[in-house]
């Protein structure tokens, strides 16, 4: 069955983190719905796509030549053949009853458990850019339905104008039944080596999934090599391709904890998500400002630690006597950063009246704030501080 998206649809944009109502009337977006299938073929194993595209380091899965065109894929997961029950009664040899089992045990349908919990409200996601009567762009992914009304979590790079980040349609999936909806969860728990399953439609193959563990609950954008907006992502080893961009990361408990949304080219298990804490946000700024406000500084920073903090000391012996902080290396001229007065070199250990010793911290304090004062305590060579008071500007998505 074709649904094409109907009224007023809210679409998460975890690859630039933007939650945004798409506005080009010009492009469709279809979601789909798959017939039931028998309960042993609900789900069905990845296979590795091959023939990766060489170059630079990472892509999002959208990027590979997409195979099977002329039609846009519908589809969703349809239930397993077990229910998505608490694991607490399955053994760790996967019987039920074992006394020696605890409820973090992996048995021996803990991830089908998991996959069922989520699977019915997996989504494939086909989006043709028309221009002028021709269709030149079709963007395939996956996405997950987050709440009864419709509304579709997914990732930028499958529905939106990717040149422009320009969102392309303003409307919700229309159903005569009631939609199933997947468990939001919390990413702040995770341990790397903690269990995680990946869902989607890797190569429009539907109803996959994939597993593995969690590799790094912070890489950061920096260590990826990728410029813009700072983040930290889950990295994982579970297999993505082409196709599982925007589907969902989901723990044990059958709850989502991340956006799947880029994988190293050439490499197996290194895959990367958006933890779903970061989601959250985006979501709460999205329904309260009807867009994603993003407040912009002007600085380029970087966390200190002590083993950075004795290398600048022993570059220079003026660096300030500080334990923690983040180092502004440069300022961009005309910001609001150089406008309240920073300088290369200020180490920031204060803002908005709170301790400050990472990045993510200052980007969490402002959350959606432009227009608003912050103090912002620094500290200059030889120990000089400074209090600093700075407006954030809106982001404009060309910087």
């Amino acid at each position: 069955m074709l649904l094409r998206v109907g009224r007023r649809a809210a679409l998460l944009l975890a690859a630039t983190a933007a939650f945004s109502r798409l506005r080009d009337p010009d492009t469709a977006v279809y979601v789909s719905a798959s017939p039931p299938q028998p309960p042993r073929q609900a789900f069905s194993s990845s296979a590795a796509a091959e023939g990766l595209r060489s170059g630079t380091c990472l892509f999002s899965p959208y990027l590979l030549p997409y195979p099977f065109q002329g039609f846009p894929v519908l589809n969703t997961f349809t239930s397993a053949s077990v229910s998505p029950a608490n694991n607490g009664d399955q053994g760790s040899d996967g019987s039920s009853g074992d006394p020696r089992c605890c409820p973090a045990c992996l048995g021996r349908n803990s991830i089908a458990k998991a996959a069922s919990a989520v699977g019915p409200a997996v989504v494939n996601i086909s989006s043709m850019h028309d221009m002028h009567g021709w269709v030149n762009e079709q963007s395939i992914g996956s996405g997950t339905i987050i709440d009864p009304d419709g509304t579709i979590l997914t990732c930028a790079h499958v529905v939106a104008d990717f040149q422009s980040t320009k969102a392309i349609v303003r409307r919700k999936i229309k159903s005569m039944t009631p939609l199933p909806a997947a468990r939001l969860g919390s990413s702040s728990q995770l341990q790397p080596g903690d269990w995680v399953v990946a869902l989607g439609c890797p190569l429009s193959l539907q109803n996959t999934v994939t597993a593995g563990i969690v590799s790094c609950v912070d890489r950061k954008s920096s260590d990826l090599g990728l410029g813009g907006l700072r983040r930290e992502y889950l990295q994982t080893d579970c297999a993505i391709n082409q196709g599982n961009s925007g589907g969902p990361l989901v723990n044990l408990d059958g709850e989502i904890i991340g956006v799947n949304v880029m994988k190293v080219r050439n490499a197996d298990g290194l895959s990367f998500a958006v933890p779903i804490d970061s989601v959250i946000k985006i979501v709460d700024n999205f329904n309260k400002n009807g867009r994603v406000v993003r407040p912009w500084l002007g600085l380029k920073m970087l966390d200190l630690n002590p083993m950075i903090i004795a290398q600048l000391k022993e570059k220079s012996s003026t660096f300030p006597d500080v334990r923690k902080g983040v180092l502004v290396p440069m300022v961009t001229p005309a910001s609001p950063a150089e406008q309240a007065g920073f300088r290369p070199g200020d180490v920031v250990v204060e803002f908005g009246g709170k301790p400050v010793e990472s990045i993510k911290e200052i980007i969490d304090i402002m959350g959606d704030k432009v227009g608003i004062p912050f103090k912002v305590l620094v500290k200059r060579a030889n120990n000089v501080t400074v209090t600093l008071t700075v407006i954030p500007e809106e982001a404009d998505a060309s910087r």
